[in-house]
Protein backbone atom coordinates (compact mmCIF):
# COMPACT_ATOMS: atom_id res chain seq x y z
CA UNK A 1 0.00 0.00 0.00
CA UNK A 2 1.12 3.36 -0.76
CA UNK A 3 2.55 5.31 1.95
CA UNK A 4 0.00 8.12 2.03
CA UNK A 5 -2.86 5.57 3.13
CA UNK A 6 -0.38 4.31 6.24
CA UNK A 7 0.19 7.86 6.86
CA UNK A 8 -4.19 8.60 6.86
CA UNK A 9 -4.85 5.54 8.65
CA UNK A 10 -2.20 6.37 11.43
CA UNK A 11 -4.14 9.98 11.72
CA UNK A 12 -7.24 8.39 12.01
CA UNK A 13 -6.08 5.88 14.73
CA UNK A 14 -4.42 8.55 16.80
CA UNK A 15 -7.54 11.04 16.84
CA UNK A 16 -9.62 7.95 17.94
CA UNK A 17 -7.14 6.97 20.86
CA UNK A 18 -6.59 10.79 22.02
CA UNK A 19 -10.45 11.59 22.26
CA UNK A 20 -11.17 8.34 24.29
CA UNK A 21 -8.31 8.19 26.82
CA UNK A 22 -7.20 12.10 27.19
CA UNK A 23 -8.29 12.31 30.39
CA UNK A 24 -5.96 10.17 31.85
CA UNK A 25 -3.19 11.66 30.08
CA UNK A 26 -3.99 14.80 31.83
CA UNK A 27 -3.87 12.43 35.62
CA UNK A 28 -0.74 11.06 34.21
CA UNK A 29 0.82 14.33 33.39
CA UNK A 30 -0.44 16.02 37.23
CA UNK A 31 1.20 12.65 38.83
CA UNK A 32 4.56 13.37 37.13
CA UNK A 33 4.95 16.68 38.27
CA UNK A 34 3.47 16.52 41.85
CA UNK A 35 6.79 16.65 44.25
CA UNK A 36 6.22 14.85 47.37
CA UNK A 37 6.30 17.90 50.28
CA UNK A 38 5.59 20.53 46.96
CA UNK A 39 3.21 23.15 47.13
CA UNK A 40 0.90 21.74 45.08
CA UNK A 41 -1.97 19.41 45.06
CA UNK A 42 -0.65 16.31 46.45
CA UNK A 43 -2.80 12.84 44.94
CA UNK A 44 -3.00 9.39 46.21
CA UNK A 45 -3.88 7.84 43.21
CA UNK A 46 -5.75 7.69 39.92
CA UNK A 47 -9.01 8.22 41.37
CA UNK A 48 -8.13 10.82 43.73
CA UNK A 49 -6.30 12.77 40.99
CA UNK A 50 -9.47 12.71 38.89
CA UNK A 51 -12.00 13.93 42.02
CA UNK A 52 -9.46 16.43 43.01
CA UNK A 53 -9.91 17.97 39.43
CA UNK A 54 -13.05 17.75 39.09
CA UNK A 55 -14.59 19.35 42.33
CA UNK A 56 -11.36 22.10 42.78
CA UNK A 57 -11.57 23.07 38.92
CA UNK A 58 -14.33 21.53 37.11
CA UNK A 59 -14.70 18.38 34.88
CA UNK A 60 -13.75 20.62 31.44
CA UNK A 61 -10.33 20.38 33.40
CA UNK A 62 -9.63 16.74 32.47
CA UNK A 63 -9.88 18.33 28.64
CA UNK A 64 -7.67 21.35 29.27
CA UNK A 65 -4.68 21.15 26.62
CA UNK A 66 -6.69 18.79 24.07
CA UNK A 67 -6.41 21.01 21.36
CA UNK A 68 -2.56 20.70 21.34
CA UNK A 69 -2.72 16.86 21.28
CA UNK A 70 -5.53 16.24 19.05
CA UNK A 71 -3.50 18.73 16.39
CA UNK A 72 -0.55 16.52 17.03
CA UNK A 73 -2.21 12.97 17.27
CA UNK A 74 -2.67 12.60 13.23
CA UNK A 75 0.92 13.85 12.39
CA UNK A 76 2.29 11.68 15.39
CA UNK A 77 0.57 8.36 15.22
CA UNK A 78 0.74 8.61 11.20
CA UNK A 79 4.40 8.77 11.49
CA UNK A 80 3.81 5.84 13.94
CA UNK A 81 2.66 3.22 11.84
CA UNK A 82 3.73 4.75 8.61
CA UNK A 83 7.95 5.01 9.68
CA UNK A 84 7.54 1.68 11.31
CA UNK A 85 6.06 0.28 8.08
CA UNK A 86 8.38 1.55 5.81
CA UNK A 87 11.38 0.92 8.63
CA UNK A 88 10.12 -2.85 8.28
CA UNK A 89 10.86 -2.75 4.50
CA UNK A 90 13.97 -0.79 5.23
CA UNK A 91 15.48 -3.40 7.43
CA UNK A 92 14.49 -6.66 5.80
CA UNK A 93 16.22 -5.37 2.43
CA UNK A 94 18.87 -4.20 4.86
CA UNK A 95 19.72 -8.28 6.23
CA UNK A 96 18.19 -9.43 3.69
CA UNK A 97 15.49 -11.62 4.96
CA UNK A 98 11.79 -11.59 3.50
CA UNK A 99 10.11 -12.28 6.36
CA UNK A 100 9.75 -9.96 9.55
CA UNK A 101 11.09 -11.40 13.01
CA UNK A 102 11.07 -9.57 16.14
CA UNK A 103 14.58 -8.51 16.40
CA UNK A 104 13.39 -6.26 13.17
CA UNK A 105 9.79 -5.81 14.61
CA UNK A 106 11.31 -3.87 17.85
CA UNK A 107 14.10 -2.04 15.58
CA UNK A 108 11.45 -0.72 13.17
CA UNK A 109 9.83 0.31 16.12
CA UNK A 110 12.51 2.19 17.78
CA UNK A 111 13.25 3.83 14.71
CA UNK A 112 10.14 4.54 13.92
CA UNK A 113 10.04 6.27 17.56
CA UNK A 114 12.97 8.86 17.12
CA UNK A 115 11.20 9.95 13.75
CA UNK A 116 7.73 10.77 15.52
CA UNK A 117 9.87 12.46 18.51
CA UNK A 118 11.15 15.11 16.24
CA UNK A 119 7.26 15.43 15.08
CA UNK A 120 5.47 15.34 18.51
CA UNK A 121 8.35 17.44 20.63
CA UNK A 122 6.55 21.54 20.43
CA UNK A 123 2.91 19.58 20.36
CA UNK A 124 4.22 17.95 23.94
CA UNK A 125 5.54 20.98 25.42
CA UNK A 126 2.22 22.95 25.01
CA UNK A 127 0.38 20.16 26.23
CA UNK A 128 2.58 19.32 29.17
CA UNK A 129 2.58 23.63 30.21
CA UNK A 130 -1.09 23.39 29.88
CA UNK A 131 -1.76 20.43 32.11
CA UNK A 132 0.27 21.87 34.95
CA UNK A 133 -1.99 22.52 37.93
CA UNK A 134 -0.40 26.45 37.99
CA UNK A 135 -0.42 27.09 34.68
CA UNK A 136 -1.58 30.74 33.67
CA UNK A 137 -1.28 30.31 30.22
CA UNK A 138 -4.41 31.30 27.83
CA UNK A 139 -4.37 28.54 25.43
CA UNK A 140 -2.06 26.52 22.96
CA UNK A 141 -1.08 29.93 20.76
CA UNK A 142 -0.49 31.65 24.13
CA UNK A 143 2.02 29.19 25.48
CA UNK A 144 4.00 29.43 21.89
CA UNK A 145 3.93 33.21 22.24
CA UNK A 146 5.02 33.31 26.16
CA UNK A 147 7.79 30.50 25.21
CA UNK A 148 8.93 32.37 22.00
CA UNK A 149 9.35 35.41 24.06
CA UNK A 150 10.76 34.50 27.57
CA UNK A 151 13.00 31.37 26.33
CA UNK A 152 13.58 31.34 22.57
CA UNK A 153 12.43 29.89 19.75
CA UNK A 154 14.62 26.88 20.01
CA UNK A 155 12.84 26.25 23.57
CA UNK A 156 10.24 24.62 21.73
CA UNK A 157 12.00 21.87 21.68
CA UNK A 158 13.21 21.65 25.32
CA UNK A 159 12.99 17.94 26.19
CA UNK A 160 14.08 16.91 22.30
CA UNK A 161 16.76 14.29 23.80
CA UNK A 162 14.06 12.80 26.61
CA UNK A 163 11.12 12.23 24.49
CA UNK A 164 13.83 10.27 21.91
CA UNK A 165 14.55 7.80 24.63
CA UNK A 166 10.86 7.68 25.91
CA UNK A 167 9.33 7.23 21.66
CA UNK A 168 12.21 5.32 21.15
CA UNK A 169 11.44 2.86 23.65
CA UNK A 170 7.79 2.63 24.05
CA UNK A 171 7.83 2.21 20.07
CA UNK A 172 10.26 -0.78 20.02
CA UNK A 173 8.32 -2.68 22.92
CA UNK A 174 4.73 -1.85 21.32
CA UNK A 175 5.82 -3.33 18.01
CA UNK A 176 8.09 -6.21 19.27
CA UNK A 177 5.45 -7.22 21.53
CA UNK A 178 2.36 -7.24 18.77
CA UNK A 179 5.14 -9.38 16.43
CA UNK A 180 5.01 -11.91 19.22
CA UNK A 181 1.76 -12.09 20.55
CA UNK A 182 0.18 -12.05 16.70
CA UNK A 183 2.12 -15.21 16.37
CA UNK A 184 1.22 -16.64 19.54
CA UNK A 185 -2.48 -16.02 19.11
CA UNK A 186 -4.63 -18.45 16.68
CA UNK A 187 -4.82 -17.55 13.30
CA UNK A 188 -7.99 -14.96 12.59
CA UNK A 189 -10.34 -16.56 10.03
CA UNK A 190 -13.46 -13.89 10.51
CA UNK A 191 -13.24 -9.57 10.71
CA UNK A 192 -14.19 -10.41 14.15
CA UNK A 193 -11.39 -12.74 15.03
CA UNK A 194 -9.08 -10.31 13.75
CA UNK A 195 -10.34 -7.19 15.55
CA UNK A 196 -9.66 -9.26 18.84
CA UNK A 197 -6.34 -10.27 17.79
CA UNK A 198 -5.47 -6.48 17.54
CA UNK A 199 -7.21 -5.51 20.40
CA UNK A 200 -5.06 -7.89 22.70
CA UNK A 201 -1.57 -7.72 20.74
CA UNK A 202 -1.69 -4.13 21.00
CA UNK A 203 -3.43 -3.67 24.85
CA UNK A 204 -0.20 -6.23 26.03
CA UNK A 205 2.26 -4.19 23.35
CA UNK A 206 0.85 -0.98 24.88
CA UNK A 207 1.36 -1.93 28.86
CA UNK A 208 4.87 -3.30 28.10
CA UNK A 209 6.01 -0.53 26.09
CA UNK A 210 4.26 1.70 28.84
CA UNK A 211 6.45 -0.51 31.63
CA UNK A 212 9.52 0.33 29.51
CA UNK A 213 9.01 4.19 28.88
CA UNK A 214 7.60 5.89 31.89
CA UNK A 215 10.58 6.57 33.35
CA UNK A 216 11.85 8.69 30.89
CA UNK A 217 8.17 9.72 30.34
CA UNK A 218 8.68 10.92 34.01
CA UNK A 219 11.93 12.48 33.45
CA UNK A 220 10.10 14.31 30.35
CA UNK A 221 7.58 15.83 31.80
CA UNK A 222 9.56 17.91 34.47
CA UNK A 223 12.13 19.00 31.63
CA UNK A 224 9.51 20.57 29.63
CA UNK A 225 7.92 22.02 32.53
CA UNK A 226 10.98 23.89 33.36
CA UNK A 227 11.43 26.73 32.09
CA UNK A 228 14.86 28.00 30.10
CA UNK A 229 16.17 30.64 31.85
CA UNK A 230 19.78 31.97 30.37
CA UNK A 231 22.66 31.54 32.39
CA UNK A 232 20.56 29.17 34.90
CA UNK A 233 21.44 25.65 35.01
CA UNK A 234 18.23 23.49 35.33
CA UNK A 235 17.44 21.12 37.90
CA UNK A 236 16.15 18.70 35.02
CA UNK A 237 17.84 18.65 31.87
CA UNK A 238 18.86 15.84 30.22
CA UNK A 239 17.34 11.85 30.61
CA UNK A 240 20.00 10.08 32.41
CA UNK A 241 21.12 12.78 34.98
CA UNK A 242 17.06 13.93 35.51
CA UNK A 243 16.83 9.38 36.27
CA UNK A 244 19.74 9.88 38.75
CA UNK A 245 18.26 12.86 40.58
CA UNK A 246 14.76 11.75 41.19
CA UNK A 247 15.41 8.19 42.20
CA UNK A 248 18.28 10.15 44.84
CA UNK A 249 15.42 12.78 46.04
CA UNK A 250 12.24 10.73 46.14
CA UNK A 251 13.23 7.39 45.49
CA UNK A 252 12.91 4.57 42.69
CA UNK A 253 9.08 4.58 43.14
CA UNK A 254 8.88 8.49 41.60
CA UNK A 255 10.23 7.09 38.34
CA UNK A 256 6.94 5.37 37.95
CA UNK A 257 4.46 8.06 38.74
CA UNK A 258 1.83 8.21 37.03
CA UNK A 259 2.30 5.05 35.69
CA UNK A 260 -1.27 3.62 36.77
CA UNK A 261 -2.79 6.37 34.20
CA UNK A 262 0.00 5.81 31.81
CA UNK A 263 -0.65 2.14 31.41
CA UNK A 264 -4.97 2.61 31.32
CA UNK A 265 -4.75 4.74 28.93
CA UNK A 266 -1.76 3.43 26.36
CA UNK A 267 -2.91 -0.38 27.39
CA UNK A 268 -6.21 -0.33 25.86
CA UNK A 269 -5.02 3.10 24.06
CA UNK A 270 -2.43 0.93 22.18
CA UNK A 271 -5.66 -2.20 21.27
CA UNK A 272 -7.73 0.93 20.01
CA UNK A 273 -4.99 2.14 17.83
CA UNK A 274 -3.93 -0.99 16.16
CA UNK A 275 -7.86 -2.09 15.69
CA UNK A 276 -8.46 1.22 14.08
CA UNK A 277 -5.28 1.45 12.15
CA UNK A 278 -6.24 -2.14 10.63
CA UNK A 279 -9.16 -1.14 10.17
CA UNK A 280 -9.03 1.59 8.30
CA UNK A 281 -6.33 0.22 6.26
CA UNK A 282 -8.65 -2.70 5.05
CA UNK A 283 -10.75 -0.06 3.86
CA UNK A 284 -8.43 1.64 1.79
CA UNK A 285 -7.15 -1.70 0.44
CA UNK A 286 -10.33 -2.32 -0.90
CA UNK A 287 -10.65 1.16 -2.54
CA UNK A 288 -7.34 1.31 -3.96
CA UNK A 289 -7.59 -2.26 -5.77
CA UNK A 290 -10.88 -1.46 -7.01
CA UNK A 291 -9.35 1.58 -8.64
Amino acid sequence: MPFIYQFAAGAVAGISEILVMYPLDVVKTRMQLQVAGGSGPQYSGVVDCLKQIVAKEGASRLYKGISSPVLMEAPKRATKFACNDEFQKIYKDLFGVEKLTQPLSILSGASAGCVEAFVVVPFELVKIRLQDVSSSYKGPVDVVRQIIAKEGTLALYNGLESTLWRHGVWNAGYFGIIFQVRSLLPKAQSKAQQTRNDLIAGTIGGTIGSMMSTPFDVVKSRIQNTAVVAGTVRKYNWSWPSLFVINKEEGFKALYKGFVPKVLRLGPGGGILLVVFTGVMDFFRTVHYKE
